[in-house]
């Protein structure tokens, strides 16, 4: 039986508030600490980096946990609604920072609320993205739930860069941390309801009887199944690219770009580009699908991408007395993003099928807990080489007069700053290109293939 629409709508919400949530930490936790708290940015990039290396051994046990749940509400809802209520309370104390903490207090506040959100998060995230193998049968149906799973996401996403500072500055009236304080709790909020109303109203349709397996196993299927690593070593590549930017473009409009109202050129540029990803998901990658079958759409996604970062280190080093003129490389990289978000879970999708055909077992959690340690992944690292632009080029909340602080500035650091934010992005891109054209084999008619045999295979068994 096919989706109903509000099945559709009700998983959709889901995704909207779980992105809205790691949108607000991955893009503005290290802003936060480094820049209104004042912390490190080395401190702070060694705590994102070894917070994600911890999630190596957390996102894949929680992905045998999953796979081992049996209740009456299902393999995935419960930990879904559990690892939600807890993410969002861990998300507002990680932006409520008490005021009496400095130094090395505040450091340890840092570390300690941001693995726990990392922890709370992968609880969450696993079962949500594990029920769509569960949902589909492969093909159309399967790839048209991940497609509307990811535009919500990106939907979810994209408010996040569009409102984030504008809410800020009018919550705290005009004072950042109070603002980012009372705007985590709105988004807390609304990401329960959002996922209680998925819950609600999602059930698994068919759920494959597989063996449960150990750690020692999980890691060995991982392996064996080599379309799986090829797919979540690509999205580690597009995704840290992504948050290099993502991170790197509050500090270009406030210390570059800068003047008194520099977040409301940030906003501008953020609504346009959110935009231009929703779009891409909703309108771009469906119009490309109609002449292109999927891994086409994949390499012209590369090639805006990179088009769009090239673009806009040209633009940097030429014109910056007007932001609209930013929009045409945020038109090719929020577009291209936003088709590649949705490319990369369908790809991941099959290559459940591919491991059951291949090795005789459905890893669908196993796999997609991979899914959510390599984004994560891909933010800590981003992290850390932003954090060492920072660090290296001194770019600080040295003053609250933004204007001197960019004037202050020196030459050298604003060419590190664009550096960084441009062609660190382009080289890490190349190298994903090149990765993918080596080692993905799953055409749309080899899917097809396999899903026929997968099929075949499951009668066979019944009989």
């Amino acid at each position: 039986m096919k989706l109903t629409i509000g099945e559709k709508v009700s998983y959709g919400l889901g995704a909207v508030g779980k992105d809205m949530v790691y949108m607000l930490s991955a893009s503005y936790i290290l802003y936060y600490y480094q820049d209104i708290l004042g912390v490190s940015a080395v401190a702070m990039g060694i705590i994102l980096m070894a917070a994600r290396v911890f999630d190596a051994f957390n996102d894949p046990i929680m992905g045998v946990v999953v796979a081992k749940t049996k209740t009456r509400w299902g393999k995935f809802r419960p930990w879904l609604m559990i690892g939600t209520i807890l993410n969002a309370i861990i998300l507002y104390l990680m932006f409520a920072a008490p005021p009496a903490l400095d130094g090395a207090g505040l450091v340890a506040y840092a570390a300690v609320t941001y693995v726990l959100w990392g922890v709370t998060y992968t609880m969450m995230d696993i079962p949500y993205w594990s029920m769509i193998p569960a949902f589909t049968e492969g093909g159309k149906e399967r790839e048209g739930l991940s497609t509307l799973a990811r535009s919500c996401a990106g939907v979810g996403s994209a408010l996040i860069t569009i409102i984030t500072m504008i809410c800020v500055f009018k919550l705290g009236q005009g004072d950042e941390r109070i603002g980012f304080k009372l705007f985590a709790l709105i988004i807390a909020i609304v990401f329960i309801v959002f996922v209680a109303i998925t819950c609600a109203n999602i059930k698994e349709k068919s759920t494959v009887d597989m063996e449960t397996p150990s750690v020692g196993q999980m890691f060995r299927a991982l392996i064996s199944n080599d379309q799986a690593m090829a797919v979540v070593l690509t999205i580690v590549f597009i995704n840290c690219s992504l948050y290099i930017t993502a991170n790197l473009v509050i500090y270009f409009f406030k210390y570059d770009f800068g003047g008194e109202g520099w977040y409301n050129s940030y906003t501008i540029f953020n609504t346009f580009g959110g935009a231009m990803q929703i779009i891409s998901m909703m309108l771009f990658f469906p119009l490309f699908r109609k002449f292109l079958n999927t891994i086409q759409v994949f390499y012209v996604s590369f090639a805006m991408s990179i088009l769009g970062y090239a673009s806009l280190l040209i633009l940097t080093f030429t014109n910056m007395s007007n932001v609209f003129l930013l929009f045409i490389p945020a038109f090719f990289i929020f577009a291209a993003h936003g088709m590649l978000s949705v490319l990369t879970t369908v790809f991941l999708a099959n290559t459940v099928d591919y491991g059951e055909l291949k090795n005789n077992s459905r890893d669908e959690s196993v796999i997609f807990s991979m899914q959510t340690f390599v984004v994560k992944l891909a933010s800590g690292v981003a992290a850390l080489i932003v954090s060492i632009c920072l660090s290296v080029f001194n770019l600080s909340n040295d003053t609250s007069d933004t204007s001197a602080v960019v004037e202050a500035v020196a030459n050298s650091s604003i060419v590190g700053l664009r550096m960084t934010m441009t062609v660190v992005p382009i080289a890490i891109l190349l190298v994903a290109v090149f990765l993918f054209s080596k080692k993905y084999i799953l055409t749309d008619e080899k899917v097809a293939e396999i899903a026929e045999k997968v099929k075949a295979k499951r009668e066979a068994e019944s009989k």
